[in-house]
């Protein structure tokens, strides 16, 4: 009625609906987003909307005192679902699983194993995340309340005393709907990969595994371990990772028994007639392996040195039907080889690689690949843009082409980082 707009005037953020605002706040970066949450109540409220936070993060760091009650009423309303656990206090792990129930991710990072209890509590978790963390796990004692619940986990540089594997991989194997494990620079090399070749076994259904071992200045110890025994078949991987490995750090029948030293990457790739996804970063020379890759990859990452024109042919030969291409030889560089890539992989619909030493002309022969929706270049310096917007030009504006880095996601380790 016109009596009550009188006694409660509409302001000015309520000139427009609630529906467009929040359409609006979707285009601001997070930083921007606190900016106007903090100019009114109203807009306050808006901004806290679940659907302006769904792939945020929010890292609990260590602080001399607790978050308020403010802070945790905010991240509710937020459905906040992913959390970095940064050596904080133990009362701030406890609110987190006790206070925020759409949590699914947790990242921990820098704690020890007192600190675990409290992962345990959170009721809905799917991924679990361990960084720079001593812990102890042990069969009675595993991190997550309901085991089976778990889908992905991840440990990098993650120590543990190594008489204490076997009830490890007791624990570990608890997890039977794990699709996706990570073990990066676990400091112990063959007892890693006893620990590998064990989940292979106990885990059939795991599709993503990831590994970063590097190798070691001196032979290891033999330690005479069982071979485990498989339990519903043996893991059938889609998409595998070899992060820093390099040598000897890979065993050639890791896929079979992990009973010897030498490397054969070639080997363990013949065993994987159903992957999809392969990423070689630091790894060993292209020429080693590349006639190893199963035709059924359509998703390629090579971020070694040394890739020359044979090697890329031979990868081109290898996998006929590639989608997506990552290629980045740094420190050295592909140069004119770059104008050779739609002649080699003419299906491509995403690539990613550098601008730097490629000439040019040489660069723009990459508009020649007509099913190319998105292109990013991993160099980020100013005067990108202008061979970007001639590339968008020579495409008739239907490609995406990205120049600058995107939004690190917390879930993944620097190990990995590095490499997307």
């Amino acid at each position: 009625s016109l009596y009550t707009q009188l006694k409660c005037p509409i302001t000015k953020e309520r000139w427009l609906p609630s529906e467009i605002w929040s359409q609006v706040f979707g285009y601001l970066s997070a930083e921007d987003k606190y900016s106007v949450r903090a100019s009114s109540k109203y807009f306050k409220k808006l901004a806290d909307h679940r659907s302006l936070w769904k792939d945020w993060s929010v890292v609990l760091g260590l602080r001399e005192s607790s978050y308020n009650r403010g802070f945790w009423a905010s991240l509710r309303r937020r459905e906040v679902a992913s959390v970095v656990l940064r050596g904080s206090q133990a009362e701030d792990w406890e609110r987190a699983a006790v206070l925020l129930p759409s949590l699914t991710t947790v990242v921990v990072e820098h704690s020890s194993h007192a600190s675990l209890g409290s992962v345990a509590q959170v009721p809905n978790l799917k991924r679990l995340a361990f960084r720079s963390s001593r812990i102890y796990l042990m069969p009675d004692a595993a991190p997550a309340a309901r085991p089976q619940q778990l889908t992905q986990l991840s440990m990098c540089d993650v120590t543990f005393p190594s008489a204490g594997l076997d009830g490890f991989i007791s624990a570990l194997t608890q997890f039977t709907n794990l699709t996706s494990l990570a073990c990066h620079h676990l400091g112990i090399l063959e007892d890693t990969m006893w620990m590998v070749h064990s989940i292979l076994n106990c885990l059939p259904k795991l599709k993503h595994l990831s590994l970063a071992v590097m190798q070691t200045p001196r032979p290891l110890q033999r330690v005479t371990r069982p071979n485990p025994r498989p339990s519903g078949g043996a893991a059938v991987l889609s998409s595998l990772e070899i992060i820093d490995c390099i040598g000897d750090s890979l065993p050639e029948d890791l896929m079979r028994r992990p009973s010897t030293n030498s490397h054969h990457l070639k080997t363990w790739l013949r065993r994987l007639p159903q992957l999809s996804t392969l990423v070689v970063a630091k790894g060993p020379p292209v020429k080693k392996y590349v006639a190893s890759i199963p035709a059924t990859v359509t998703r390629l990452t090579l971020c070694v040195t040394g890739l020359s024109s044979e090697d890329m042919a031979d990868v081109a030969r290898q996998v006929p039907d590639l989608l997506h291409l990552h290629i980045d030889p740094w420190p050295s560089h592909l140069g004119g080889r770059t104008a050779e890539i739609p002649r080699l992989f003419p299906q491509l619909k995403r690539l990613k690689l550098r601008r730097e030493h490629v000439p040019e002309r040489d660069f723009l022969q990459l508009h020649k690949l007509q099913d190319l929706k998105y292109l990013e270049i991993l160099d980020n310096r100013p005067f990108l843009s202008d061979i970007a917007d001639k590339l968008r030009e020579l495409t008739r504006h239907s490609l995406q082409v990205v120049t600058s880095p995107r939004r690190r996601d917390v879930w993944l380790c620097p190990c990995v980082s590095q490499v997307y």
